[in-house]
Parts: structure tokens; C-alpha cells; sequence
């Protein structure tokens, strides 16, 4: 029962990405709506719309890619050769 080294690498470097995803996401639905908020009565108000769903689409693929992050970390803590 070793470490797969490059497997964790390969986890590190994914946890990476999610942390700023963790941090992006929730941040992008923020400003979502506050331009929703602030452009309530004017014609740009498609582009909280857009930020809004934008947001929504990188929450979800930020669940996915946890899940994903996570089982690549444990292969390789667990030298379970099945997640290449």
C-alpha cells in the first residue's frame, strides 16, 4: 500500500484548480445579482442574466470537478490503479 507519486501530482494540481473554483464560482453569482439589482430598470440588464447563468454552469461543474478532484486524490493515496 504506496503512494502513487504521480497520481498525487496529477490530484495536487487539480485541488488547485477546484480551490479557485471554490473561491470564482460563489463570487461570479455575487456579481450576478448585484448587476441584477443595479440594473433593474435599464436595457442592460441581460448581462446580469448572463453573469447569472454563467455562475450557475460554474457552481456545477465545480461540484463535478470535487468529486472528480477527489477520487483522483484518493487513488493514489490508496495506490488504487482503477482512475488513470
Amino acid at each position: 500500500m504506496s503512494t502513487n507519486v504521480n497520481l498525487l501530482g496529477k490530484g495536487l494540481k487539480y485541488l488547485a484548480i477546484l480551490i479557485f473554483l471554490f473561491i470564482a464560482s460563489p463570487i461570479t453569482l455575487t456579481m450576478g445579482f448585484k448587476a441584477l439589482n443595479k440594473f433593474e430598470n435599464t436595457d442592460n440588464a441581460y448581462i446580469s442574466y448572463v453573469l447569472i447563468s454563467v455562475a450557475v454552469c460554474l457552481i456545477i461543474f465545480t461540484i463535478y470537478f470535487a468529486f472528480k478532484t477527489f477520487k483522483i486524490l484518493l487513488a493514489a493515496l490508496f495506490d488504487n490503479s482503477s482512475t488513470k
